[in-house]
Order: structure tokens, then sequence, then C-alpha cells
């Protein structure tokens, strides 16, 4: 990772949720979905105990990458509720000696788990809509991917939902912690193929 995002166009809120950076006390809060073998069985990382857990993602650098997805509620005087986390990864693209400085920080890797309880009512795809939107409008990005098991069927067609375009099919490339060798999926989409849809953006 070159660097963290921008702190300057966070939060963003779309029509039912809202995202922004996370703060030391979420970590508690992203434990509860995150320790559930049925969202941690896709993850790449999954400590064990909440001790650790919280060493890993109280990290500096960890910290920084990440992001809450809040459900607003209904009424104003009430506090937004944590459904899910974003990892929003700045990072290098590939270029020649010559020219790689004009290739820091121009892209973004990202990555998403979303509480159980709020799966099958479009929460996901519409925050991972306006991290993009973020990713290509104030951030000035030109290209974002992600990659999942090629098994974690829900993240391939949530990406392929936004567009994003299947770029690799790798076999058996990825060590589950189970033992078991698995297939792989990356899916990448750039700047110019996207259509903004927060507004203000």
């Amino acid at each position: 990772m070159t660097d963290s995002p921008r702190t300057d166009v966070w939060p963003v809120r779309t029509d039912r949720l809202q995202i922004r950076p996370m703060s030391a006390p979420d970590v508690d809060a992203m434990w509860q979905w995150r320790r559930l073998p049925d969202v941690n069985r896709w993850l790449g990382l999954a400590p064990a105990t909440i001790e650790a857990f919280r060493q890993r993602y109280l990290d500096p650098e960890r910290l920084a990458s990440m992001h809450i997805v809040e459900l607003l509620p209904a009424d104003d005087d009430l506090a937004p509720v944590p459904i899910g986390d974003i990892m929003i990864r700045i990072g290098d693209g590939w270029a020649q000696l010559e020219v790689a400085d004009q290739a820091k920080g121009v892209e973004a890797e990202l990555g998403w788990v979303l509480d159980p309880d709020h799966t099958g009512r479009g929460y996901a795809t519409e925050a991972i809509r306006a991290v993009i939107d973020v990713c290509f409008g104030p951030l000035g990005l030109r290209r974002v991917h992600a990659g999942c098991f090629a098994d974690n069927e829900p993240s391939w067609r949530l990406m392929e939902r936004l567009g994003m375009r299947r770029e690799e099919f790798s076999r058996k490339t990825a060590l589950h912690r189970s033992g078991e060798w698995l297939d792989g999926l990356n899916y990448g989409i750039l700047a110019e193929e996207w259509t903004p849809t927060v507004r203000g953006l």
C-alpha cells in the first residue's frame, strides 16, 4: 500500500447507508460479523480470538485502509447501525522504470464484508457502488480491482452486477486454511468504464 484514502471525502451517504473511515472503537463491532464461520471462511485474515483480531486491525496501516458501512435510521435522533466493512487499499500500477512515478497511487484494491443479518437487501451492492464512485471521483484513481475465491459466488456476482470485468480465473492458486487449494477470481474496472451514481461526487 502506498497511501491511505483521503479523509476529506468521507463520510459518503447513499439512500440507505453511510460509509466512513473506521476508528479504533469500531474494531469490536467488526469482530461481531467477521468471527462468524460463514463469513470468515472466505476471508484472507481471520484471527481466532478478539484479542488477536484487535492486534491485527489496530495496526495503523491496516486501520487506515478500513471503512465502516452503517445503516441509516429512519429517525434522525437514532445513531447509524454498523452492518459491514470495506477495505480500500490504494496502490501503484505496474509501470516500466522510466515512467514509474506516473503510476504511483493510481488504483485501489477493494474488499468487503457484510453482516449476514443484513444480506439479501442490496446493501453490499449499494455500498461498493458508492465506494467506486469515490475512487473514480474525488480520489481520482484510474482503476479498481477486487478478488475472491471462485466458490464465493455472492462476491463475484456482486462484482458482475457493478459492471466489473472478470480478468482472471486461476486454477487452484489459493491455499485455504482448510488445507484445500481453491480456484480464484479477479475482477477490475477502469474509470472510463464507470458511470457515477452517488449525488455530489
